[in-house]
């Protein structure tokens, strides 16, 4: 039996989690990016989902090497295989090996077939450094909650897709979900919308603007080779051999070119 498939983070075993027990999805080892995907079968609305991290039943906290491991990971929902075609409903930029939990519980109110975990540590890329070297998923189980088509429980229908229902009355009055628009709901949101805002209904502007390293109103523009941060409103470079800079905190991957100096080369000699 392989203790370490992928089908163990969906089997409902989460008493053991250590490597070996056929309660977890093991990835490889050494690796610079990590994927775990999850076929719900159908297309279903989500209201929220957990994610129980490996912690090979040790103390959970700094002392436990695992946590780095879990630290910076993306959780998209999607109604096909591919992450980058659906909603990034969570990504980890603020979690240390000190504060991250073990079991994590995400908000996403969407419509999908596929949760997908995901994690990379890509060369080039200067990450925290409580982040693992190598990208990684030891997942034990994912758990994902929802309603049916029109109906859902009382307690989510506030953030289940739906606008308003009565008490003790699970049909809900149906909107568009938080990340979808246009006439029929039939446009995605871009997937780069700050924080997960979602966009507006009609125009598909993201409405809190963009997350690090997309511009314009639709956050589907990457930020150019001397751009950077939020909205890609900061500068940085120039790089040497005229490199792109990185669009998230603006570091030039090969260093600065001849007479620029800085964490963004953006400080002449």
């Amino acid at each position: 039996m392989n203790t370490e498939k992928a089908e163990n983070a969906v089997n409902g075993l989460k008493s053991d989690l250590t490597r070996w027990s056929g309660h977890c999805a093991i990835s490889d080892d050494n690796i610079r990016a990590a994927t775990l995907g999850v076929n719900l079968k159908s297309i279903l609305s989500i209201h929220h989902i957990k994610v129980y991290y490996r912690t090979d039943n040790v103390k959970w906290g700094p002392s436990n090497g695992y946590t780095a491991r879990f630290l910076g990971f993306y959780l998209y929902v999607s109604n096909t295989t591919n992450r980058n075609d659906g909603y990034l409903c969570y990504h980890d930029t603020t979690y240390t090996r000190a504060t991250i939990p073990p079991v994590v519980n995400i908000a996403c109110p969407v419509y999908g077939q596929y949760v997908i975990y995901y994690n990379e540590r890509l060369a080039g890329v200067r990450y925290p450094s409580d982040y693992s070297t190598f990208a990684f998923t030891e997942v034990c189980e994912i758990e994902v909650y929802g309603c049916r088509e029109g109906i859902c429980p009382y307690e989510y229908c506030k953030d289940c897709l739906y606008k308003q229902c009565l008490e003790g009355d699970n049909t809900c009055k149906k909107v568009c979900p938080v990340a979808f628009n246009g006439k029929k709901c039939e446009k995605s949101c871009s997937s780069h919308c700050l924080n997960s805002s979602g966009c507006d209904s009609k125009s598909g502007a993201c409405q809190g603007g963009c997350e690090a390293g997309w511009k314009g109103l639709l956050c589907i523009n990457e930020c150019g080779s001397s751009e950077y941060g939020r909205n890609c409103r900061r500068h940085c470079g120039p790089c040497r051999y005229k490199n792109k800079c990185n669009p998230i905190d603006g570091s030039c991957p090969a260093g600065c070119a001849e007479g620029y100096a800085g964490k963004t080369c953006s400080m002449s000699n």
